[in-house]
């Protein structure tokens, strides 16, 4: 029999690491927009799921400062998935008790995309079924320096704990588990300070095959680890 997750024991707050829509899209002979298409519909299964099973914080890592970077062509297709993503689609989240947060510098996206982020936001803030944190043109490098420069500019002192308020995360709970998809085995820029105790779990799945079983996995997985955050167990 396979095991099962302990809904006694999930993690709190999840980050996943979205990556593998473009080589999906590639072995099917499809262009990379198909395969990001097809990555923006199963965000909606997996809150489901998470849902399902208690978690009640999903990051989830959707265009980082480096994807900015990318084709125009790209781009401007994954510019409409959000534009269809935040009315629509984000619609039914809500519904569900879906709260929606961003993190990221969104000045840089389309302003009528930043509208409809901004829109969905404001809908959606008095939901608390589960957070949902979307990193929008995020760097885990860029946020630390940005929290730094304001700690300078506010002249106070800081200490590990006072620091975390000036993240983008400081409303979060602490991250307890990040997921990559696509086979790749780094954090790429991704919830850097966030990170110190997270454990990690890497699946060679496509974030299009990614799905309830995959998550369960990676749960159950999780909860084999013994999380001792630097400390020695009692004898």
């Amino acid at each position: 029999m396979s095991k099962k997750v302990d809904l006694n024991n999930v993690p709190k707050h999840i980050a996943i690491i979205m990556d593998g829509n473009g080589r999906w899209a590639k072995k099917r002979m499809m262009p990379r927009g198909y395969g990001h298409k097809k990555g923006v519909s199963r965000i909606k299964h997996v809150v489901d799921d998470c849902i399902m099973l208690g978690i009640k914080t999903l990051s989830l890592y959707a265009l980082s400062t480096e994807n900015l970077s990318r084709p125009k062509d790209e781009l401007d297709g994954l510019f409409d998935l959000f534009r269809e993503y935040f009315t629509k689609q984000f619609d039914e989240m809500i519904e569900k008790g879906v709260k929606l947060v961003t993190m990221g510098d969104l000045t840089a996206l389309p302003q009528d995309v930043q509208d409809k982020i901004n829109n969905a936001v404001k809908k959606s803030e008095i939901n608390n079924k589960i957070t949902l944190n979307i990193a929008l043109n995020y760097g885990g490098k860029q946020e630390i320096v940005n929290a730094v420069n304001r700690c300078v500019k506010s002249k106070v002192t800081v200490d590990v704990n006072s620091f975390e308020d000036y993240l983008y995360t400081k409303d979060l709970p602490p991250l307890d588990l990040m997921i990559r998809t696509g086979g790749e085995k780094r954090i790429s820029n991704f919830l850097l300070y966030q990170c110190a105790y997270t454990e990690f779990y890497f699946s060679s799945q496509m974030w299009p095959d990614f799905n309830k079983t995959s998550l369960e996995n990676a749960i159950i997985d999780y909860q084999g680890r013994n999380r001792r955050f630097g400390k020695v167990e009692a004898k």
